[in-house]
């Protein structure tokens, strides 16, 4: 059997803000952005080569509104991985980004701790070659 994660959802307050984000500040590919309803559209994102997206959706009432940014409980919530860490992560960081960890060199790789403009909690890691 073969399995892969193909979406996953993310929280947003506001679909262009958003967009923006993620297009803008981290570089992500817009695949979509289809209205779906006078409230909703049907908006997806990935990182440059990846094969996993994020479907940006809009808080639809106050419960959700109230995960924005906490969807994994305050813990890292993403791993984003990269094939040059210090080229994205000055990238980033000249762009504003939040990093709460300084780089550091683990067993599995080089990675840092960044929000995204929610407070979700992000891995910026370039893996050590398999």
């Amino acid at each position: 059997m073969k399995q892969q994660l193909g979406q996953l959802t993310l929280l947003v307050k506001d679909y262009d803000e958003a967009i923006n984000y993620y297009t803008k500040i981290l570089d992500f590919v817009l695949l979509e952005d289809t209205q779906m309803s006078a409230t909703k559209r049907w908006v997806r994102a990935s990182p440059p080569g990846s094969s996993c997206h994020l479907l940006l959706a809009k808080a639809a009432d106050e419960a959700q509104e109230k995960q924005i940014g906490l969807q994994a409980g305050g813990r890292v919530f993403l791993f984003l991985y990269t094939d040059n860490f210090w080229r994205d992560y000055e990238k980033y960081t000249s762009r504003g980004v939040e990093f709460l960890r300084e780089p550091s060199k683990e067993t599995y790789g080089t990675v840092s701790v960044f929000k995204d403009l929610y407070g979700n909690l992000w891995d910026l890691i370039e893996p050590l070659e398999q």
